[in-house]
């Protein structure tokens, strides 16, 4: 299932041998003097959406087994009310951590405002997707500021949080001379808050680890996601290539971890698609995160 069906059903080439860099590998004992302790680990549950279809609550305590201690959900089956959801979640022993949620406007802001009430949870995420065609003027970006500055006012006003989670054209499009994230950056409400999709960011031909530092503070919550990470067209239909294990790819996550200088409180998981088992694939990913002190979680390596 292809992310624009997944977003309707919620209604509200492979890598053969592991990519590991020498710089990342080099990096590694470096990145304990980034903070004291490693900020937590969670998984985006876009990750599982298959199985969660399957077996809600046993997709659940696998994850939570896995030593995850956290999830950022997405969007539930037709037969799935977010009461329901929550109670599944708690159910499995894990907490959440940040919400993808539809903006707050008009017949949304019910939804959102019971999201964080049944989940817990005061990180209201703006999932970004499909990509807004007034992303490709600067007027049409600013547009798109106020609607956000909007939102924010709407998530304060009701003791929420309100933040954007990129995708590759905020990197990859330029509007007035300058890139998408670049305005959105100077011009949004100081206290709205990034997620920086990692893997996008290097998509799009930026360097993750200079972007992050670049938000410091504004970025709370990073995406963590392995694999290729090189632009294609397929991209454009919702085709990403297939992602790997976390450290495993081409992503210099020890890197990244620096180069956030303590500023990060969760690394959240995230793999669109994969070729082997998700559920292997999410392991691996944990203890690597965990391994090398990148991130925390509540069961060893």
């Amino acid at each position: 299932m292809h992310r624009k069906q997944f977003l309707r059903l919620g209604g509200i080439g492979a890598l053969g041998a592991a990519i590991c860099p020498s710089t990342v590998v080099s990096s590694l004992e470096a990145v304990s003097t980034a903070r004291s302790e490693p900020a937590k680990i969670a998984l985006q549950l876009y990750t599982v959406r298959k199985e969660l279809e399957k077996d809600m609550g046993g997709t659940l305590r696998r994850v939570a087994d896995m030593g995850f201690e956290a999830v950022e959900t997405a969007f539930w089956p037709k037969d799935i009310s977010i009461k329901q959801a929550a109670q599944f979640i708690r159910n499995a022993g894990l907490s959440v951590c940040s919400a993808h949620i539809e903006l707050p406007m008009g017949d949304k802001k019910a939804a959102f405002l019971e999201t964080a009430k049944e989940m817990g949870c005061t990180k209201m995420v703006w999932h970004g997707w499909p990509e807004d065609v007034r992303y490709s003027s600067l007027d049409g970006t600013k547009l798109l500021v106020d609607i956000y500055n909007e939102a924010n006012q709407f998530a304060k006003t009701n003791g929420l949080q309100f933040g954007l989670h990129n995708h590759w054209w905020e990197f990859r499009n330029k509007v007035g001379n300058r890139y998408v994230f670049e305005v959105l950056l100077e011009m949004l409400e100081p206290d709205i808050f990034f997620e920086i999709d990692t893997y996008w960011v290097k998509v799009a031909g930026h360097d993750p680890a200079a972007i992050v530092k670049r938000f410091g503070k504004r970025a709370p919550l990073l995406h963590i996601k392995d694999g290729l990470a090189v632009w294609s067209a397929s991209l454009l239909d919702d085709h990403p290539d297939p992602m790997v294990a976390v450290g495993k790819g081409a992503q210099n996550f020890p890197a990244i971890v620096k180069a956030a200088d303590g500023n990060t409180e969760w690394m959240i998981v995230e793999m669109d698609n994969t070729e082997t088992d998700v559920f292997d694939a999410l392991q691996e990913s944990y203890n690597y995160l965990i391994r090398n002190r990148l991130a925390s979680g509540r069961k060893p390596a």
